[in-house]
């Protein structure tokens, strides 16, 4: 059974926790987009950015293991989701998707967005099936091109 709990990212011990994931998951996204590691932006986060971090992070557990992490800032109306990552041995399992039910039904916005790279296919699949539309691609200095998504809430 799937449980969701807010993670206390500033304690060193869950900064670790939520640093190790994102690099397993990371890795795995770099490969997708046909990026080189070094040049990666999420790979580039240390554990000490995470800690400092002023977004939440809530952890989604399995069998008392954590299958994924989503980290969000939510204010003035709207809900911005900064990373989506599941553990490898995780993936295909639906945890992506009960973290996007979890953040679009836990909090109230009047619209919610994400960022991922253009080319990662499976991520924007995602999204879309939960009612994001694409709004907009560019190519940041990295060089990764990047798409953005959201949702417009009728709850206004």
């Amino acid at each position: 059974m799937a449980n969701i709990e807010k993670l206390k990212h500033c304690l060193p011990e869950v900064a670790e926790q939520i640093y190790s994931l994102f690099q397993r998951a990371y890795r795995i996204e770099a490969e997708v987009v046909d990026c080189d590691e070094q040049y990666f932006p999420p790979l580039l986060r240390s554990q000490q950015d995470i800690q400092r971090a002023s977004t939440a992070f809530y952890g989604l557990y399995l069998a008392d293991r954590i299958a994924g992490i989503v980290e969000m800032n939510v204010e003035l109306g709207a809900l911005d989701i900064e990373s989506l990552v599941v553990s490898p041995e995780y993936f295909r399992q639906g945890v992506a998707g009960s973290m996007l039910t979890f953040a679009l039904g836990e909090f109230e916005y009047r619209r919610a967005r994400v960022e991922t790279a253009a080319a990662n296919m499976p991520a924007i699949a995602l999204y879309k099936k939960y009612g994001f539309i694409e709004y907009k691609t560019w190519t940041p200095s990295h060089g990764v091109k990047k798409v953005a998504l959201e949702i417009i809430s009728s709850c206004n």
